[in-house]
């Protein structure tokens, strides 16, 4: 994954007031997947991509902006 994409990642849950394990929670995925995703280790589906600009208010465009 872009390394700019995670840190958007970590960024938009941080500033949400979201810990890792309550983001997980509203996706139905585990801990260890969002923790994946921010370091860069693996990619969010395209559904949890959607489900995450959704929850996060932006369109999924501005979540994977800089692609």
């Amino acid at each position: 994954m872009n390394i700019e994409i995670a840190n958007r990642l970590v960024n938009l849950r941080k500033s949400n007031n979201l810990s890792q394990e309550a983001l997980a929670a509203k996706l139905g995925i585990s801990r260890q997947a969002v923790s994946k995703w921010e370091n860069g280790i693996s990619d969010p589906s395209t559904a949890n991509l959607v489900a995450l600009a959704k929850l996060y208010g932006i369109s999924p465009e501005e979540l994977l902006e800089g692609l």
